[in-house]
């Protein structure tokens, strides 16, 4: 079988991608460069010191009631962060709940998280 070469890097979420401490998130919330907003979801977006895009959720109890919902919401969120991963530059992104997504089904969410990823992309 002979060994080949994927032309597109490896889509992986890795810990380096992801925003861990309170103070990388105080850091975004606190001096965001741009605030990207749809309907459901809100995205603060700053330049990192890192050389990979980073990205986290604040998502709360009182917009998502049921964790099943929450978890539903970060495992897209991850999702669509790993495959557009390599396209975005030194990016530190959280997204938070702007109101409740009990109306809103899997696929319109997804189309709301790629909007604010192609608005990433553009910046």
């Amino acid at each position: 079988m002979p060994n080949t070469v994927s032309a597109t890097p490896t889509a992986r979420f890795t810990k380096e991608q992801r925003l861990l401490t309170p103070a990388a998130f105080r850091e975004v919330f606190d001096a965001p460069e741009r605030k990207l907003h749809q309907s459901h979801l809100m995205a603060f977006v700053r330049d990192n010191t890192q050389y990979k895009p980073r990205v986290g959720m604040a998502i709360t109890k009182r917009k998502v009631p049921t964790a099943v919902a929450r978890n539903l919401i970060k495992r897209q969120i991850r999702e669509q962060f790993r495959t557009k991963a390599f396209k975005l530059e030194n990016k530190d992104i959280v997204f938070i709940v702007k109101k409740s997504i009990k109306d809103l089904n899997n696929k319109d969410l997804i189309n709301e998280i790629n909007n604010i990823f192609k608005k990433i992309e553009k910046i």
